[in-house]
């Protein structure tokens, strides 16, 4: 959990002397042992005289890997869950993937929306908000911790977090439950890994102006392609937006980013691409609705100004991907990133009310944050058999390097000029930003790690076993400003986690699995005596079933599951930014999940989450409660269609879709609940190509979400907040 103050809070077959000379900047220690294991097992089978299956080597991490996957809402393939190209059907674990083509259909505006119609996932947990992206799986947060593009981790630290924008991505990809062998420290709930865009053989120009909710005005653009026409080695891509504008309740979305990228193949067996990231964005710093101190009723009233408020970030990331086939079933490659966020904020809150608790009285608070991330990831990957087995074993070391610089600072005693009655209540203040006079820190973590995963096929069998070597240390320098005092502490952490899982995949699609997990994240959260919180450790089984027919685009899963966290945090006093340890939570549940395209044009989204969250382990009075702002049931269903080219309407594309949420404690203390809300969203577009082939890649569409304008109330810990209301946008596009 982060502390957010004011609130608590993803075939040629030659290898060219280039290639190799490339890769031989790659770990040459894991290089050699990988290799070396290769070529024993290869001779090995080589005397038993058996003959090897044959190796399907498929596009890297360079090459265009998602484009088919694109044109219907049922991933086949995916990644995230085993960092080798898994079809889902034979992956033994739980994993939803939110293609382009869903993201587009719904209008997905923001990483929550693009998430909240898969399985296990929840959001609005803190109404709305966005500053971050609020998104708790199976009933844990995955917020800040879970927070992955491109396989690499946005850390965070102390307040800031690094945002994504949908439109920059291919597709998105929720991995259910403890991934720790993979991606090292983490949630229990698993991952939000994003798939950016990057360069594809296919030609795309593309641009889009979209207009919204409240005087939202956007414009972007997405051009890709080969830089020399009819050669793939050298690719390009340039992804754009622009946004200026607000959302409900006078909150502020300013987005800008430029995303670049280039990939140069030197030949079949060679990629390497580069990309990078510049992106400038405001948002408010307090969203906070005021709670009526004489009834107890949650006014649609900022606690703090829109006009004195803000929150501003500035985020650059650069990387590369690259990766070599060197033959005989062996591939490297690498991952490596660094990232920057800058984040400046200031809002207004409340501090007490007069005798007649009609007006409140106001200070003002100030936060900076910043964060340096170095990353990389390095993998040998290894196909070989031994006997009837046949193996694809990952390799893997993996180095993490964050550093963080943390200054808070409020007004001492309210400020008359900022009172706000709320029988007549006027914004507009301005005022001086506080100096950041409590508090200020530099903190640094460092991760490393080694894993390894085999998958392991025996006939219709699919076997995973992995495990991993996790070392974390973090280091945080405190000055108490007001009190002198500079607290300061060191924490050396190492952990061991594995998963497990088996799949049997019949000839029908049919492919029952069971898995196992474990996690561990030492997590950051200061107690009320400034100690760094002891890390949480989360375990999980899942026994399911995933159906997915051949030739169709078709995935059905359901997936019965026992996760458990030890040691969550949980906020003690949000404006100190000071939590405790929670003991154990124990979620089991049951998800239901389908994507599938039934006929021409028809797509549906279904799903169903059964999850029942306990406390299992505490303080005496909160064991058998449930946590807070944790639903049991959630419901989700989208359908969409396009009409054929045959009927009077062709070019027209029609989406509905609806979204439950069963009624949620209001904290762990159980004696008030926040209502059941339901919620309807609907879009429409139409491609004016159906008319003339002249106007061929103009589309225009129509999205509208939470028709109802229902702003249910949502109560967390002691704080309430509102959900978003009625948000419309209008889009132009023309692709080329």
């Amino acid at each position: 959990m982060a502390v957010f103050i004011g609130r608590s809070v993803t075939a040629r077959d030659e290898v060219s002397y280039r290639g190799r000379l490339i890769a031989t900047t790659f770990l040459s220690t894991i290089l050699c042992t990988g290799y070396a294991l290769a070529q024993e097992n290869s001779a090995q089978t080589s005397e038993e005289t058996t003959v090897l299956q044959q190796i399907t080597v498929s596009a890297g991490a360079g090459r265009d890997n998602s484009q088919e996957d694109n044109k219907t809402v049922a991933a086949k393939r995916s990644s995230g869950a085993t960092k080798t190209d898994t079809p889902l059907v034979e992956t033994p674990r739980s994993v939803s993937v939110v293609t382009r083509k869903e993201l587009e259909q719904r209008g997905a505006q923001d990483i929550i929306e693009a998430v909240r119609y898969s399985a296990g996932v929840t959001t609005g947990g803190y109404g709305f908000d966005p500053r971050f992206d609020q998104i708790y799986i199976r009933g844990f947060s995955a917020t800040t911790i879970g927070d992955y593009k491109d396989g690499l981790r946005q850390p965070y630290m102390n307040y800031g977090t690094f945002r994504t924008d949908p439109y920059s991505l291919e597709r998105v990809e929720i991995i259910k439950g403890p991934v720790s062998v993979l991606y090292g420290a983490g949630t229990p709930a698993g991952i939000i890994n994003k798939v950016s865009k990057l360069p594809t053989e296919e030609k795309i120009r593309e641009v889009e102006l979209l207009y919204g909710t409240q005087n939202r005005a956007q414009a972007a653009f997405d051009f890709s392609g080969p830089v020399t026409e009819g050669s793939d080695e050298f690719l390009y891509r340039v992804v754009g937006l622009a946004r200026n504008g607000e959302t409900n309740f006078d909150i502020g979305d300013d987005r800008y980013f430029l995303q670049p990228s280039f990939t140069w193949n030197p030949d079949a067996a060679t990629s390497f691409t580069v990309y990078g990231l510049v992106q400038s964005e405001e948002t408010d710093a307090n969203v906070g609705a005021i709670t009526d101190p004489g009834s107890g009723k949650v006014l649609h009233l900022r606690a703090s100004d829109p006009d004195y408020d803000y929150q501003k970030v500035r985020q650059q990331q650069i990387g590369y991907k690259f990766e070599h086939d060197f033959g005989n079933g062996l591939t490297a490659r690498q991952n490596l990133r660094y990232s920057h966020l800058d984040l400046r904020s200031r809002y207004l809150g409340i501090y007490g009310w007069d005798e007649t608790e009609t007006v409140a009285h106001r200070g003002a608070t100030a936060i900076r944050d910043e964060m340096n991330v170095f990353q990389v990831d390095n993998q040998l990957e290894a196909k070989f058999d031994t006997g009837p087995l046949a193996h694809t074993m990952l390799f893997g070391l993996d180095y993490t390097k964050v550093n963080s610089s943390f200054a808070y600072g409020f007004d001492f005693v309210p400020n008359p000029a900022y009172d706000f009655d709320i029988s007549n209540p006027t914004y507009g203040v301005s005022g001086p930003t506080p100096d950041y006079n409590y508090m200020a820190a530099e903190a640094d973590l460092r991760q490393t790690g080694i894993y390894a995963l085999d998958q392991i096929e025996l006939d219709k069998w699919r076997f995973t076993l992995g495990g991993r070597q996790t070392w974390v240390e973090q280091n945080r320098d405190t000055e108490l400003l007001l009190s002198g005092d500079n607290p300061k502490e060191n924490v050396k952490k190492d952990a061991f986690s594995v998963q497990a899982g088996a799949l049997y995949l019949f000839d029908n699609g049919i492919a029952p699995f069971a898995s196992y997990a474990t996690s561990f994240e030492p997590i950051t959260n200061r107690s009320t005596s400034d100690s760094i919180l002891d890390p949480t450790e989360g375990e999980q089984f899942e026994l399911g079933v995933k159906y997915q027919p051949p030739g169709t685009d078709i995935l059905l899963s359901a997936v019965a599951y026992h996760l458990v966290e030890k040691n969550r945090p949980t906020v003690v006093n949000p404006d100190l930014g000071t939590y405790r340890s929670l003991g154990e939570v124990t979620s089991k549940g049951l998800e239901l999940e389908a994507r599938a395209s039934l006929m021409d044009g028809l797509d549906v989204i279904a799903a169903y989450t059964y999850n029942h969250a306990e406390i299992t382990a505490g303080a005496p009075t909160e064991i058998g409660k449930v946590p807070v702002v944790t639903p049991e049931h959630v419901a989700t269903l989208w359908a969409n269609y396009k009409f054929d080219e045959s009927t009077a309407v062709s070019g027209l594309s029609l989406g509905a879709g609806v979204r439950f949420l069963s009624e949620t404690y209001t904290s762990t203390a159980n004696t008030s609940k926040n209502d059941a809300a339901v919620y309807l969203d609907a879009s429409a577009s139409y491609d004016f190509g159906a008319i003339d082939k002249k106007y061929e890649g103009v589309t225009a569409a129509f999205a509208v979400r939470n028709i109802a304008d229902d702003r249910a109330t949502v109560c967390n810990d002691g704080y309430c907040y509102l959900g978003q209301g009625r948000n419309i946008t209008a889009s132009l596009k023309y692709r080329w």
